[in-house]
């Protein structure tokens, strides 16, 4: 696959787009400094990528026209990790594909990205020592020679002194605390005056079920010390053996009923529930098992045994950040169906809140909530 393949490609696993949409993220990024795009090959390479499986293209409306939006498949993203690891990890002479690989970091764990670029450093280390054995056994040599012996020398010890830079950097970044309404701003901090469209990727969550009234029922009770006492218990975990950081992700729950018209009265009684918190992508099955038994040693929480992880994949959706008591929040529930409506798409999953503010510690006026809701077109 060419650099200039891979870069489309790149931008279409970054997020579903157009190929007008490309070429202005092209223009914006000055991608062609690094790789050869013109405008008129972009639709060549797309359909390249199409018949090659990478992506799929739909017919959908964006701002009143019909456009084609490629979105890569699983075989497509599975091609361009494999290839951001190898421009990562094997240097190229005259080829920039280290520029590839960088721009496809977001795609790799901080260990992948560290392992990768260390490979690519001792792989140069290596070349030097050969070229400068060569050179030894060569001599005396012309000045000229010596002077493309030299360039190439100075070359690569720049690149490897960047390296060593660019690593640290990485190791440190791994350290830092990650906070993910930060780092997932446009997940977890929507706008407060106006509903927003959001395509909100797949993530694991820790989730556990339940029904009655959040404010009186023993079993959200129950819930909650479990969820909590698991999600922490994660954390630290991955703090001290994995030397990664976080703040624990905001409680989120899905909320609906037998009856619907229960949920719309408010007759909490009757409401069921799924309370979750996000997992990070590199807490691994084994580890959450682990925490479960830590935690079990530990405290024991009565639902314990309830909680499960799972991935979960909204897709398309419709948010808006409420700000005040959880009963004000009817008329912007009403503008996240009203605008879905509007766009003409209906409303499918289940009704989703997010609860960035903490009600223990915040006035009931000031409490701030992700409205959510899945939508699906007609």
């Amino acid at each position: 696959m060419t650099n200039a393949e891979l870069a489309i490609l790149g931008l279409i696993v970054e997020q579903p787009r157009h190929g007008y949409q490309i070429e202005q993220v092209i223009e914006e990024r000055g991608m062609r400094n690094w790789t050869e795009i013109g405008f008129s090959s972009i639709y060549y390479l797309l359909k390249k990528l199409e018949k090659s499986g990478c992506v799929a293209a739909r017919t959908e409306e964006v701002q009143g026209k019909a456009r084609r939006i490629y979105h890569p498949t699983p075989t497509g993203i599975q091609v361009y990790r494999q290839e951001v690891l190898a421009a990562l990890s094997t240097p190229q002479s005259g080829n920039p594909s280290i520029y590839i690989g960088l721009s496809g970091l977001p795609m790799l764990s901080s260990a992948e990205a560290i392992g990768a670029l260390k490979q690519y450093h001792n792989t140069l280390k290596s070349r030097m020592d050969e070229m400068l054995t060569t050179r030894k056994r060569q001599e005396p040599l012309p000045y000229f020679v010596s002077g493309m012996f030299d360039h190439t020398a100075s070359v690569v010890e720049a690149e490897m002194a960047w390296l060593d830079g660019f690593i640290q950097k990485l190791e440190e970044m791994a350290m830092e605390k990650i906070d993910f309404k930060k780092e997932l701003k446009y997940l977890y901090q929507p706008s407060t005056k106006k509903v927003e469209q959001v395509d909100v990727p797949e993530m694991n969550f820790i989730m556990i079920d339940g029904h009655g009234d959040p404010n009186t029922a023993q079993e959200y009770r129950d819930a909650m010390e479990a969820l909590y006492g698991l999600a922490y218990t994660l954390k630290f975990k991955s703090k001290l053996e994995l030397e990664k950081d976080y703040t624990v992700p905001p409680l989120e729950g899905l909320w609906w009923a037998e009856d619907m018209n229960a949920f719309l009265n408010a007759d909490k009684d009757q409401w069921d529930w799924t309370m979750m918190i996000m997992a990070p992508e590199w807490i691994m099955p084994e580890m959450i098992e682990a925490a479960k038994e830590e935690l079990k040693a530990k405290k024991n929480p009565a639902a314990l045994e309830k909680l499960y992880v799972q991935k979960f994949h909204e897709g398309p959706a419709a948010q808006i950040t409420h700000i005040g008591p959880y009963s004000a929040e009817g008329p912007n529930i009403q503008k996240v169906h009203d605008f879905i409506a509007e766009q003409g798409f209906v409303r499918s999953g289940k009704h989703h809140e997010i609860y960035i503010s903490n009600p223990q510690r915040t006035a009931p006026e000031k409490l701030r909530t992700v409205i959510r809701q899945p939508m699906r077109r007609e």
